[in-house]
């Protein structure tokens, strides 16, 4: 009886000890989480936007530290982006949420990191057509005061690859490769009389002009797209038809849900999950 008494006991004191000792383990992981978010945020803000001092940080410092530590100690550790495709859905997604006005130290750490003029130039045009022009210039005002203070000289080559007798030509064929060439017929086709200069419009414009350019590639172009129109809201069936687009352009889901992701902080979480919603309507997780 007392060697069962004492079995018993040496079996919860080894029960609560392994207990404590796993708690311990757990604590010990979560600090050094919360340490080790602290430091890549420290090490990412230095090798990305430069050491000069926030001025946030002097007057309101838990919320830059919250904002930042979300950002580059959680975002920028989500994906297989690089840091250059971060800063430019960073610039599309700001700039289609109308905050143009907070673009220059994207815009200077884009350069930082090595992204070319002509590629953040890119950007507007690639968003111009599904955020509309006003929005696209004001980016555009905001990266010229950057460029010209870093002395890059303007206007930068042009990235064109149409002329005024092929635009509409080369745009069917964009959307056809990106779309399928059926799926574009039938879009085509299908609209009413009065309402066909808005489908030449749209291949001759939006894809002739601009999914034709130099710079960036399709697989960008699209990732900007999408980035752009989920970062305005309201536009759901958009979005899946872009969610698409990626897919068959040769983006994945992880890197989808990488671009959506990296929006977050600039859109909100409302916006956020509305595109995630869009996304697994079209391409739906394995059960």
């Amino acid at each position: 009886m007392k060697i069962k008494i004492l079995l018993v006991t040496l079996l919860v004191v080894s029960t609560v000890s392994l207990g404590t000792v796993a708690l311990a383990a757990n604590n010990r992981e979560r600090t050094n989480t919360k340490m080790n978010r602290v430091k890549v945020t420290e090490q990412r803000r230095q090798e990305i936007y430069g050491t000069e001092k926030i001025a946030l940080a002097a007057t309101d410092p838990d919320f830059e530290a919250k904002m930042h530590r979300f950002l580059l100690g959680e975002v920028y550790s989500y994906g297989n982006l690089t840091n250059r495709q971060r800063l430019l859905i960073t610039i599309a997604s700001i700039t289609a949420t109308g905050n143009a006005d907070v673009l220059a130290p994207h815009v200077e750490a884009a350069l930082r990191v090595g992204t070319k003029p002509e590629e953040i130039k890119e950007v507007f045009h690639q968003i111009a057509p599904y955020i509309g022009f006003p929005g696209a210039v004001k980016g555009l005002v905001v990266t010229n005061k950057v460029f010209k203070a870093q002395g890059i000289k303007l206007p930068l080559p042009s990235q064109s690859t149409t002329t005024e007798g092929n635009r509409l030509e080369k745009g069917i064929a964009v959307q056809s490769e990106i779309f399928g060439a059926d799926n574009i017929t039938k879009m085509r086709t299908a609209a009413p009389a009065n309402q066909k200069h808005i489908q030449d419009y749209l291949s001759a414009y939006c894809f002739g002009d601009t999914y034709t350019r130099t710079s960036l590639d399709l697989k960008e172009r699209e990732m900007l797209t999408l980035a752009a129109i989920a970062s305005m809201g309201g536009c759901d069936p958009q979005v899946k038809a872009h969610v698409n687009g990626n897919k068959l352009v040769g983006n994945d889901k992880n890197t989808i849900l990488a671009v959506i992701t990296q929006c977050m902080p600039f859109i909100g979480f409302p916006k956020t999950l509305n595109a995630l919603a869009a996304v697994n309507a079209v391409l739906p997780e394995a059960k």
